[in-house]
């Protein structure tokens, strides 16, 4: 059975002291806190086997090559494809949708066609897509939402036709937490012969992923927010679309052969890696997940759950706050902004209690203008956080409503 308090004490962040309190960090929709072995494995590496991979043939390069991909193949396993060459490590998932949007995209979207998001989209699932569409002479067509945060289904149909090249979708909002039901759109677009990108970066955190059975054609995550390192991310794909798309950066370890004629590029996954790759951060990723596959993680989902439940039972009894987001399947993220207050005046009063929350539009602004607001402040909830955490978190917004309002 998962427990919280046991797991804390692998988090050495979580001690630390903010103004003399100790630190709540409820900011975990921006940035996970890593585990003492991928902080330790990180550190080893550089101390004891750092070497470029891919290219030496002394010990040190061999050694980081095999760990690198053997990391692959824990991220492949991790995320149900048994195919590691559909596995692709990229600087982060923003890297991974623009990898998408600048191959797939430029060679399969022409004028008059379209591509469909969500108004619930993070920027890095939004801009990539619009970009394209502006180069291309395309549409960007936009699947809206309701005010308790549900995608509005009904009108997918009325969005999808046989020029549709892309839909563009997340897992669960970073905003509002909703997880929509991702098969039934995954199905709709292919039945008109478009191809689906999913932003996994909150869902893969939350929720139990298996690429080949939800049947999305390109997968993004980030290693950050999965408690592992900075600056590292995963691009999925389907073999054939990889196959058919051209590399998008041009360098070292993506080429078989160059000559001032013709290059020749590398087998899958490789020509999508352009340059050294970051196999230290790439080597930690595994690590965290390796760690987070020794939990009970169907105790961890049901312990977000209730944290969940419960903070949003407390903060609703605070006179002037309104939650955003209600959708009966979200993920551990309340939104929320309290009448009178600014939600940044509000973030940095609760920073001198020691809690650490987001404030801002979450590079999310079309959902900050479909409620009309300028930002919202957010508390976004991990494993290692407690029903302590989240009565401190209630008391800090009710310490600042009584300073500011």
């Amino acid at each position: 059975m998962f427990n919280p308090y046991e797991i804390r004490g692998e988090f050495p962040i979580l001690g630390e002291k903010v103004y003399g309190k100790s630190l709540v960090y409820l900011d975990n929709g921006a940035t996970a806190q890593k585990p003492r072995c991928v902080i330790d494995t990180v550190a080893d590496l550089y101390r004891r086997e750092n070497a470029n991979i891919h290219r030496g043939v002394h010990y040190l390069s061999e050694r980081c090559t095999a760990l690198y991909e053997e990391a692959r193949q824990r991220v492949a396993r991790a995320l149900g494809t048994p195919d590691c060459g559909e596995v692709i490590f990229t600087a982060g998932a923003t890297a991974s949708l623009n990898t998408v949007a600048y191959t797939w995209g430029e060679m399969s979207v022409a004028e008059g066609d379209n591509v469909v998001v969500s108004e619930m989209e993070h920027h890095s699932n939004i801009v990539p897509w619009q970009m394209l569409c502006q180069r291309k002479g395309g549409e960007l067509r936009v699947l809206p939402f309701d005010d308790e945060s549900n995608l509005l289904m009904d009108k997918l149909e009325e969005l999808l036709d046989e020029r549709t090249k892309v839909v563009a979708i997340t897992q669960a909002s970073n905003t509002l937490g909703t997880m929509p039901a991702l098969r039934p759109i995954i199905d709709k677009a292919h039945a008109v012969g478009a191809v689906v990108v999913v932003d996994g970066c909150q869902g893969f955190v939350h929720a139990e992923v298996n690429v080949r059975e939800l049947d999305c054609d390109f997968y993004a995550f980030s290693s950050h927010k999965l408690y592992g390192p900075n600056g590292v991310g995963v691009l999925y794909g389907k073999r054939a679309l990889l196959e058919q798309m051209p590399p998008f950066l041009g360098g070292g370890d993506m080429v078989k052969k160059v000559t001032f004629e013709r290059t020749t590029y590398a087998e899958l996954p490789l020509k999508f890696e352009a340059g050294t790759a970051n196999y230290i951060d790439a080597i930690g990723l595994a690590e965290a997940i390796k760690f987070l596959g020794g939990l009970d993680r169907e105790g961890v989902m049901a312990h977000e759950r209730a944290l969940l439940d419960y903070a949003t039972a407390q903060l609703s009894q605070i006179e002037g706050l309104r939650i955003y987001g209600s959708a009966e399947d979200k993920c551990s993220i309340v939104s929320f902004n309290v009448e009178g207050v600014h939600n940044f005046d509000l973030g940095a009063v609760l920073d001198r209690s020691g809690v650490a929350i987001r404030t801002g539009a979450h590079c999310a602004d079309p959902v900050m203008a479909h409620y009309g607001v300028q930002g919202m402040a957010r508390a976004s909830f991990g494993l290692y956080n407690t029903a302590e955490e989240v009565d401190a978190l209630v008391a800090a917004v009710k310490k600042a409503v009584r300073m500011l309002r």
